[in-house]
């Protein structure tokens, strides 16, 4: 069991870690999730449905301006970060300003509009679990999966008793606050924490030396 004190010691390491290096550490975080959810899914046969985006707008949807760090330093990357930033503040009370759906009068069809830097939450809903009073797992996943793939999502649950692998929440949020604890700890809506993630950014270059792969994408006359 990790202790607190540890913790305490490992974030405040990470705290002065460069954005880059932060933003690397998540991407290989989600990187090692994502091979874990696939492995999940192949043993349990259970599926997103296609074009599905029901759960994408759910007013509730919370998240940390860690999960969304990659996301935010592409933008930075590209010269996009403040433009996205009005954008974004523009929606804070609506749902996931990267959701897409397909057509205006049905908003439960539709897709992430930059799947690639989705947050954690959004990886594991659907292919994660939770623990309940006595510790046991339960899968975290919505109605339209326990409906429609009844038989499947059964068949999971007893697997996962029996011992079957699948990625636990507070797991990875745990493996994410070691990254770096006041972005990983701070809990908000999420485009507030979109919002969140792109200030740090912002704030952190504002009297730094651009990144060298900034300066590598960018022209000699934007140098």
């Amino acid at each position: 069991m990790l202790k607190r004190g540890f913790i305490g010691v490992h974030s405040c390491k990470m705290k002065y870690m460069s954005i880059e290096r932060r933003v690397n550490a998540v991407e290989e975080l989600f990187a090692g999730l994502d091979e874990e959810i696939k492995t999940f899914q192949s043993h349990s046969g259970l599926s997103c449905l296609s074009g599905c985006g029901k759960c994408c707008v759910h007013p509730d949807i919370n998240a940390s301006p860690l999960e969304f760090l990659p996301w935010a330093f592409h933008h930075f990357l590209n010269e996009t970060a403040e433009t996205t930033l009005k954008d974004l503040q523009a929606k804070l009370g609506s749902s996931c300003f990267l959701y897409r759906p397909h057509s205006a009068s049905d908003t439960s069809k539709g897709s992430c509009g930059h799947y690639k830097y989705r947050g954690l939450i959004c990886r594991l809903f659907g292919y994660g679990a939770n623990r309940d009073k006595l510790g046991s797992l339960r899968l975290a996943t919505c109605k339209i999966i326990k409906e429609n793939q009844h038989d499947l999502y059964e068949s999971t649950q007893e697997a996962m008793k029996n011992g079957l692998y699948v990625p636990v929440f507070t797991d990875y949020y745990m493996k994410l606050n070691q990254i770096d604890f006041r972005l990983g700890n701070t809990i908000e809506p999420i485009n507030k924490a979109m919002v969140l993630a792109i200030e740090e950014v912002l704030h952190y270059y504002a009297y730094r030396p651009l990144p060298e792969s900034y300066k590598a994408s960018a022209k000699p006359s934007q140098l």
